[in-house]
């Protein structure tokens, strides 16, 4: 694993602010987007759209509003994307990784295992490449891409036993997401992947016997602690998740070159944001889970991560041997963020 010390967003919020546009030049009219968000704007993932909703208005000085709508309130969840593609939606709020069947390359950006921090992948999506990868996927798609989200490394998920060795998943029916299913399968794991506002009641319902969704922040509000004995840490199977907005391209194209950067400006200080405003309410959420149902939090013995990584070093070569795109944007990844950690061990203080 890729290990960074925790950097803050400052850069993030200077390039924001370089990019700041007047909107005096732009043309009249307020423009609204209607936005079908995959995420309940009552937690961290779902706010993400509310916030870059307020600084898309502030940025154009409110000529461009957005409308964020509750999931299902649209479209269902995992129809946002085509109906974005389709223009049956103006735009979308979503997980990348939700898409991942339909573009492959997005196993990356959603929940990739054992990658790097937040920071380093961040870095390396606005001045490494990252962005340009997958809006070359998504222009097939009519669609265009916003990373405008990222959060920070998730948990191992909740469950109802103990998790001692990997033959603890043999049979285990479990939610998650990503290429960490595919490596939970290699022990025998039962994996699906459900929407967050269906997971606590396939759990309540014994469905499922476990389920990763995000971070404390986001699980306290889902309730999952309520129904299960313990959660597992650390998130191996989803080091840092990118969230974007998603545009039709015949609605984007429609604005000036000039409104086009307000919208990057708003994209770059809602990133920050969601770098800044995350870290420090993980462990306030966990307390605050902890007091109410008396879930166990548990790590992950050594011997079990070690196992996990093997089994996923198995699963990204074959992801690699399948997928040229994938193959080229990891490495380019891992290049990338080998160069931060190497600058950060050369700071390193004893």
């Amino acid at each position: 694993m890729i290990k960074n010390p925790l950097v803050t967003a400052i850069g993030a919020v200077a390039t924001a602010a370089t990019l700041a546009i007047s909107s005096s030049a732009m043309a009249d009219g307020p423009r609204r987007i209607d936005v079908a968000s995959v995420f309940a704007t009552n937690n961290f993932l779902g706010a993400g759209a509310q916030y870059m909703a307020k600084e898309i208005n502030t940025a154009s000085d409110g000529k461009i509003s957005f409308r964020v709508y509750e999931p299902g309130d649209l479209v269902p969840p995992f129809e946002v994307f085509n109906a974005v593609s389709t223009g049956a939606v103006d735009a979308g709020w979503d997980w990348m990784g939700y898409w991942a069947g339909t573009i492959p390359l997005l196993n990356l950006y959603g929940a990739l295992p054992f990658g790097p921090t937040p920071e380093a992948f961040a870095s390396w999506m606005w001045s490494g490449g990252g962005t340009e990868y997958i809006q070359k996927a998504y222009d097939q798609y009519n669609i265009k891409v916003l990373p405008c989200f990222v959060s920070p490394q998730e948990t191992g998920g909740f469950y109802n036993k103990e998790i001692n060795s990997v033959k603890d998943f043999d049979g285990l029916r479990f939610r998650i997401s990503g290429l960490g299913a595919r490596v939970l399968n290699k022990f025998g794991a039962s994996t699906q992947l459900i929407p967050g506002g269906e997971i606590y009641l396939a759990l309540e319902r014994g469905r499922i016997d476990g389920a990763e969704f995000s971070v404390p922040q986001v699980d306290e509000v889902m309730g999952f602690d309520d129904i299960t004995k313990y959660y597992y840490f650390p998130g191996w199977h989803q080091s840092a998740s990118w969230f974007s907005l998603i545009i039709n391209k015949n609605v984007w194209n429609r604005y000036s070159d000039r409104q086009k950067a307000q919208f990057e400006t708003a994209c770059r200080s809602t990133l920050a944001w969601s770098m800044t405003e995350a870290p420090p309410q993980q462990m306030k959420a966990l307390a605050r889970m902890q007091a109410k149902s008396g879930i166990e939090v548990r790590r992950f013995n050594d011997e079990t991560l070690k196992a996990l990584e093997a089994a996923w070093q198995e699963v990204v070569a074959e992801e690699m041997a399948q997928n040229p795109a994938f193959k080229e944007a990891y490495e380019s990844l891992i290049a990338h963020a080998k160069l931060i950690e190497e600058w950060y061990e050369l700071q390193e203080l004893p």
